[in-house]
């Protein structure tokens, strides 16, 4: 990687938890159109999980509903997905320089 994709991928990353950051400050505080209409057309949408989230409706359960545990959750899971993305790339990258076995 170049010097110019790393700028470019720091960037995008410190975008990225800008908007993690301040998305609760700035969200509206009338449901979105994704959970107006399941309201709408879905008597009770809330229904059980199959696996409980850590961090439900992007709080974090010790912090209580509150904008600053809403940015902190979100921050975290920015991380995590960023995190995770990563990993990916670095196993993919070791398989693609192993060489082949066998042939």
């Amino acid at each position: 990687m170049n010097a110019r994709d790393k700028k470019f991928m720091t960037g995008g990353i410190l975008i990225a938890l800008i908007i993690a950051i301040l998305a609760p400050f700035l969200a509206s505080e009338n449901p979105d159109g994704l959970e107006s209409t399941a309201e709408k057309v879905m008597p009770n949408p809330e229904t059980e999980p199959v696996v409980e989230s850590p961090m439900p409706d992007y709080t974090i359960p010790v912090l209580g509903e509150s904008k600053v545990g809403s940015s902190i959750a979100m921050f975290l899971g920015t991380v995590i997905v960023l995190g995770l993305a990563y990993g990916v790339g670095v196993i993919l990258r070791i398989r693609e320089t192993e060489p082949d076995e066998g042939k």
